[in-house]
């Protein structure tokens, strides 16, 4: 079939390369031209695993191109994917529909032959309804034009695997006619078995953010268990292998920690909560404006702890961070609690440096005051504190025994509950993490060793001297390996340009 993809930010630029890979010709489009060039060259403005791959096969067998024209994209399609973002409005928790409305409208103009316009945005239940009627009144004369919702249920660093083999298909539809085109268009996941669930556009639109509003229940009871075992001097981790042991419970998302953030889920839940009120339905969802509490708090427990760790203030205390993306396998810094954490701690005096494996050009544009690196060791050279925050594999396969040669104070506090805590203290470290017993007695300062490795200093370069400023010496470290990082911007799932105007 012959499709376009409205929007290629994380979500457009992912749908449109798996839908060429499926075999249909695709169309991707976007107002943003660097964003365009870059796709048609197949560099994807953002990180995501197995995508650059994608986009380069698909690019050069001649089933993928791109365009910045809204008009040409009416031409060519027989299904219209309107992937644009919706993020929360500024001044509520209401989601923002303006990028939807913006693409909506501006195609409907010239759809002049049959065809069928499909949301795949984010969008409060009943938004499909309402798109529908305004849709028909825009279309010109012998137009035939139906809306229709399939939601996307992506997770960032898995988002080709979600597409090409989701663990299920939702549409929403109110004729045989668009269920017939959107089964075409997933006919090869169809066969392999994926469940195809058609039903109508109110209940697709409620399934996003229903599976968001239940995901972060989960992630927020395990972190409230955590509050209640650190209180009590129990072990959350072992309390939640239990509960996943109830096949009515299970395992997953049962990792208590920082919490959650990113693009979705956070303003998910808020904007759930907003329209349930609009419907008068608010007290049904209320529950979750505490999860959302009990999420933002695990940031400010973080804080907390880190702070008992260094003896009360960060005044003259230096902090590495490990982790600046809301989760490992991307570069998204959105609402980030690793980047919260350290932006806390600097506020509080700290002098903070981070370390990503993809985020630190993301968090640098996010939080510029904060020191950055590319090289995890330097992060942690004379830290009196090393703070894990997201945890991408990389950290776990860093050698305690070297880190603690080269920091001021062997004090590690893990608020992801994901690193081997035994193996760190066998190398001399003083562990913490959240929700689980704290060693009685934190080990003295170390006295200050050259760094061996990663300090980032020219080959043949002595080490700094012992007797050199601590804070200029790390200053200087982070920020010669910052000079060498390198990454492009992260891509919000979203075309900003619809908020100024629509292409024509």
């Amino acid at each position: 079939m012959r499709l376009t993809v409205i929007g290629t930010g994380y979500l457009g630029a992912v749908h449109a390369a798996c839908m060429a890979e499926l075999g249909h010709d695709v169309l991707g489009v976007d107002v943003d031209t660097r964003k365009i060039s870059a796709l048609a060259e197949g560099r994807p403005p953002f990180y995501e695993p197995g995508l650059p791959e994608l986009l380069t096969r698909t690019l050069h067998c001649g089933r993928l191109r791109f365009t910045t024209s809204l008009r040409e994209a009416a031409e060519f399609g027989d299904v219209h994917f309107v992937c644009v973002g919706t993020p929360q409005q500024p001044d509520s928790d209401a989601a923002d529909l303006r990028q939807v409305e913006a693409v909506v409208h501006g195609l409907a103009p010239h759809l002049r032959r049959r065809c069928l316009i499909v949301g795949k945005s984010t969008v409060p239940v009943g938004t499909c309804d309402r798109l529908a009627a305004e849709v028909a009144a825009l279309l010109p004369e012998g137009g035939d034009a139906e809306l229709a919702w399939n939601p996307e249920f992506l997770r960032e660093g898995f988002a080709v695997q979600d597409t090409l083999r989701p663990d299920r298909l939702v549409i929403g539809v109110r004729s045989t006619r668009a269920h017939d085109a959107l089964a075409e268009v997933y006919a090869t996941p169809r066969a392999a078995g994926v469940p195809f669930i058609s039903t109508d556009p109110a209940t697709a639109e409620l399934a996003k953010v229903a599976a968001n509003s239940f995901l972060a229940t989960k992630i927020s009871f395990i972190n409230a268990m955590s509050e209640v075992c650190d209180a009590a001097g129990a072990d959350v981790v072992t309390l939640a292998d239990i509960l996943g042991h109830d096949t009515r419970i299970g395992r997953r998302f049962l990792a208590a920690g920082l919490g959650f953030g990113g693009g979705c889920l956070p303003k998910d839940i808020r904007a759930f909560t907003a329209r349930a009120a609009e419907l008068g339905a608010e007290p049904a969802v209320d529950f979750l404006r505490q999860i959302d509490t009990i999420n933002t708090r695990q940031r400010r427990r973080t804080v907390e702890a880190a702070r008992d760790l260094v003896g009360g203030s960060f005044l003259a205390r230096r902090v590495a961070v490990l982790g600046a993306t809301f989760k490992p396998d991307s570069d998204d810094v959105r609402d980030s609690p690793a980047l919260a954490v350290a932006g806390a701690l600097h506020r509080e005096g700290a002098e903070v440096c981070v370390h990503d494996p993809r985020g630190t050009e993301n968090a640098r544009a996010a939080h510029p005051a904060l020191l950055y690196t590319t090289d995890a060791t330097a992060a942690c050279r004379d830290a009196d504190l090393v703070l894990h925050l997201t945890e991408w594999r990389d950290y776990r396969e860093l050698r305690p025994s070297a880190l603690a040669e080269v920091v001021r104070t062997p004090r590690l506090l893990d608020a992801r509950n994901a690193l081997d805590a035994g193996l760190w203290r066998s190398a001399g470290w003083a562990v913490r993490s959240l929700g689980r017993p704290a060693p009685a007695v934190v080990p003295s300062a170390l006295p200050l060793q050259p760094a061996l490795v990663g300090t980032g200093a020219a080959e043949g370069q002595p080490p700094a001297s012992a007797s050199a400023s601590p804070s200029a010496a790390s200053a200087a470290s982070c920020s010669a390996a910052a000079s060498a990082s390198s990454g492009r911007p992260c891509s919000a799932p979203t075309v900003s340009g619809l908020l100024s105007g629509v292409p024509e």
